[in-house]
């Protein structure tokens, strides 16, 4: 049986950062079920691609519409190896949720691989799981993880940073990095 992935997703999650992982950890062989608080399977969440264009910082454009694959209120933890958060506008809201903040808090307590890109962090911050953990984001949420007691590390966009079983990466195109260390957590053998 392929191991199973757990991925929090929702409304306006950045287009690659769902995508990419999603279809990248199926071609490996992973069961990944990705839900959103209040949907089902079936349920589509609106995705969208940031830019950079000139501006001082990125534009927001739409993307697909992503079909959600398990039930949000149907989650069984105990079931899953590994848990990836998605960026995006998704986590600013999704870590309102107690649910979500509870599945965060089991993975991150019992030592399962974690894997958060971009604003993901922001549900880890919410979490209160990150003191005395290093971590990189999108740069504009650096100081939530200084704020929640854990180290920000700058790195470029393409890299990730792994701390224990978290790994973070600070946007899309990172989606390789970020993967490639996820799936080492959870066991798999990628030799480079």
């Amino acid at each position: 049986m392929a191991k199973k992935v757990l991925m929090l997703a929702g409304d306006f999650t950045e287009d690659y950062e769902t995508m990419v992982p999603f279809q990248s950890m199926q071609m490996l062989g992973y069961q990944v079920d990705v839900v959103c608080p209040d949907k089902k399977a079936g349920d589509i969440v609106k995705t969208a691609v940031h830019d950079f264009v000139g501006d001082q910082t990125y534009v927001e454009k739409s993307g697909h519409n992503f079909a959600l694959t398990a039930d949000f209120d149907k989650v069984d933890v105990t079931e899953y190896a590994g848990l990836f958060m998605t960026g995006g506008r998704a986590p600013e809201y999704i870590r309102l949720n107690p649910r979500v903040i509870e599945i965060v808090q089991y993975f991150m307590n019992n030592n399962l691989p974690v894997a958060s890109i971009c604003h993901g962090p922001q549900i880890l911050t919410a979490a209160n799981v990150l003191k005395g953990r290093k971590a990189t984001c999108y740069p504009a949420v650096g100081p939530d993880i200084t704020l929640a007691g854990g180290t920000y590390v700058e790195v470029p966009a393409d890299q990730a940073v792994v701390d224990g079983n978290l790994v973070t990466s600070p946007a899309w195109p990172g989606d390789a990095a970020i993967v490639r260390e996820f799936v080492k957590l959870m066991g798999a053998k990628i030799e480079i």
